[in-house]
């Protein structure tokens, strides 16, 4: 297939206010890398085995999160290291005070970004998840104590999470609340057309936005 095609957005159906500010993507070697390593994964069929039959029996108790926080799977890719500096407009040698990131999952974004960073940290509901997090030596904050700390932060991530909490424009007010006022900065990504699906309830209390472009438009309007 083509894969730049991926990349592709018309603009023109952006609002005036976004269309200056769009920042075009790209298909670079990381995100090759990425690419070819879940190919190749994905034929290792011991082992897809194994885990297949180990999900069937764990999912009884555990969430799809935790079961592959367990097995060391499940690892999200949103950029890659290149394509996090051209987004936030920064050098390979930039550096800031205080990354969250929430919602990290197993980390491995956390990682892109966490080199720019004194101190980083990063929340998570599930068990297996924040063992993964720990060991990669974050800082796990709770659910309901980020936004409690007393601190702020320079660059506050939140990466495929909106459709997956049950409260999503809390979540925004709470960002907004706990970034730095002056140089802090948001990394939000959303799976679009904006579905819903929360893990503990599969339905959210609060509902975002309605078609494609209302929901790219709304966004900056909510935050």
């Amino acid at each position: 297939c083509d894969r730049f095609r991926w990349y592709v957005c018309n603009t023109e159906q952006l609002s005036e206010s976004l269309q200056p500010i769009f920042v075009q993507s790209y298909l670079d070697q990381g995100t090759q890398i990425f690419l070819n390593n879940s190919i190749e994964k994905s034929g290792w069929l011991f082992i897809q085995l194994y885990h297949s039959f180990v999900s069937s029996i764990f999912s009884l108790f555990m969430s799809r999160t935790s079961i592959n926080g367990l097995l060391g799977r499940g690892s999200m890719f949103v950029f890659s290291p290149e394509q996090f500096q051209r987004l936030l407009k920064i050098n390979p040698e930039w550096k800031s005070h205080r990354l969250l990131d929430l919602g990290a999952g197993d980390g491995e974004v956390t990682k892109v970004m966490s080199p720019h960073f004194e101190e980083i940290y990063a929340t998570e509901l599930s068990e297996t998840m924040i063992w993964q997090l720990q060991k990669k030596k974050y800082r796990v904050l709770g659910i309901n104590e980020w936004q409690n700390t007393g601190f702020q932060y320079d660059v506050i991530s939140c990466l495929n999470l909106l459709d997956r909490c049950d409260q999503p424009l809390t979540v925004l007010k709470d960002i907004r609340s706990v970034l730095e006022p002056t140089r802090g900065r948001v990394i939000l990504a959303l799976v679009l057309p904006f579905h819903p699906y929360v893990e503990n309830g599969n339905s959210p209390e609060e509902f975002c936005f309605q078609c494609i472009e209302q929901q790219v438009n709304a966004l900056p309007v909510h935050f």
